[in-house]
């Protein structure tokens, strides 16, 4: 295509994506003065329509499948990506637990009087447009559309190529709850071109229009947002997460918890990346842990000590400890008492999700108070690092940063607030 021609589908992509954008800003205007249970019916509505059309989004899907096959996807990528009939009941669940949720919308957090008389309250409001860019997962497009539309958001679902027929007809599914409840369609859209410069235009901010993005996906992904976006960004960049196996941990507690927080699913970005064991019971739990690890097919690498104890293992290079594997591998390290596997934590992790097994009270603790990620757990698997696992419907991610929200993203962390201030005719001197 030559220079000219290029020029021209360009400028027609960016008229479509800012056409997009005012839409969706209309839209968001009438969405966040929508009563909750006008919102709620939109979403059990939309979870019928998923039930509905459960044949037509497994065709979809097998044509993502069968894409990203060619492709050369990793193990971890496919399961991703991948849907079935348990799978799309979950989503559709999903939508009605959200339906279930309190309105975030509208609620007084604080209230105060001024010696003047001023009656000053603090009220959520929605955050407006949220700009979604998330990568071969079809069940963020459910879960994101939903709990934008429970926090009175309007938004704008670009998702990946791997995942666009699923996500087309997922998207379908929401847009008609939204229909049947009287609210506009253009409070869910989702991009419909794989086009890499409609990414480019939604960083910008489509004109104005987009108050929020939020990234789901890779490392490159997250890095390219984080770097062009010129509206604030809500994302984490990396899923490092750690199981550390203090001195006074059940060794049959531990063994169960570290493999299922490693294997359950490893393309998760709260699957543990990094295993650490305290020196006192290497000589008991070491071995049994590892044999547990691969026997589900888990490939180990360690430190020498590590090795030196169990010869299966292959000696782990600098980049493990940095490493989110998103695979059956594991990095494991010996440390010396929760200080130590604090500072390897505090070193080399994201501020993801981290767990200590132990049956010491104060050593869990002085583990959880010392830590900064946004979760930190005490004898469970690191897996529950999940929106839906925190009784919050479902997530739209999970944030690591220090500002505005910290771990699964939900309801409430899709809202802002503002201030009402009412007086009697107060005038400042």
């Amino acid at each position: 295509m030559n220079s000219v021609a290029l020029k021209k589908n360009h400028k027609a992509l960016r008229a479509e994506m800012c056409a997009m954008g005012e839409n969706a800003r209309k839209a968001a205007a009438q969405l966040r003065l929508s009563a909750a249970d006008t919102k709620n019916k939109a979403l059990d509505a939309a979870a019928a329509a998923i039930r509905l059309h459960e044949k037509e989004i497994l065709s979809a899907n097998a044509c993502d499948m069968e894409a990203a096959a060619s492709r050369g996807l990793s193990a971890a990528m496919l399961d991703r990506l991948k849907l079935n009939g348990k799978r799309i009941e979950a989503m559709a669940r999903g939508l009605e637990d959200i339906a279930t949720l309190a309105d975030p919308v509208g609620r007084e957090v604080a209230r105060w009087t001024r010696p003047n008389g001023l009656d000053i309250a603090r009220v959520t409001t929605p955050i407006g447009v949220i700009g979604m860019i998330y990568e071969s997962r079809p069940n963020v497009t459910a879960d994101a559309g939903a709990l934008c539309v429970k926090a009175g958001n309007a938004v704008i679902l670009r998702g990946g190529s791997e995942s666009m027929h699923s996500s087309r007809v997922l998207c379908a599914a929401l847009v008609a709850g939204l229909e049947e409840a009287g609210i506009p369609p253009d409070a869910v859209q989702l991009v419909p071109t794989t086009d890499r410069a409609a990414v480019g235009m939604m960083l910008e901010g489509l004109g104005g229009t987009v108050d929020m993005i939020i990234p789901r996906g890779g490392k490159s992904l997250v890095a390219r947002v984080q770097e062009e976006a010129r509206v604030p960004v809500l994302a984490h960049l990396e899923g490092i997460c750690h199981s550390y196996v203090h001195a006074e941990a059940d060794l049959t507690k531990a063994r169960a918890i570290v493999v299922n927080a490693k294997m359950r699913r490893t393309g998760i970005c709260g699957a543990t990346e990094t295993l650490l064991i305290d020196r006192d019971v290497v000589r008991t739990h070491l071995v049994p842990i590892l044999d547990g690890l691969t026997a589900t097919g888990c490939e180990i690498r360690g430190d020498k000590e590590v090795v030196n104890a169990y010869p299966a293992a292959k000696l782990a290079t600098e980049d493990d400890w940095h490493t989110e594997y998103l695979d059956s591998i594991i990095s494991v390290r010996i440390v010396d008492g929760v200080e130590d596997a604090v500072h390897h934590i505090s070193t080399y992790g994201s501020q993801h999700t981290e767990c200590i097994v132990t049956e010491d009270d104060k050593a869990a603790e002085k583990f959880m108070d010392e830590l900064d990620s946004a979760i930190v757990m005490y004898n469970a698997s690191t897996q529950f690092a999940d929106g839906g696992e925190f009784g919050m419907g479902a997530e739209i991610g999970l944030g690591t940063g220090k500002l505005h929200a910290r771990g699964p993203v939900g309801v409430e962390q899709l809202t802002t607030f503002k201030y009402l201030v009412r007086g009697s005719g107060q005038t400042r001197p």
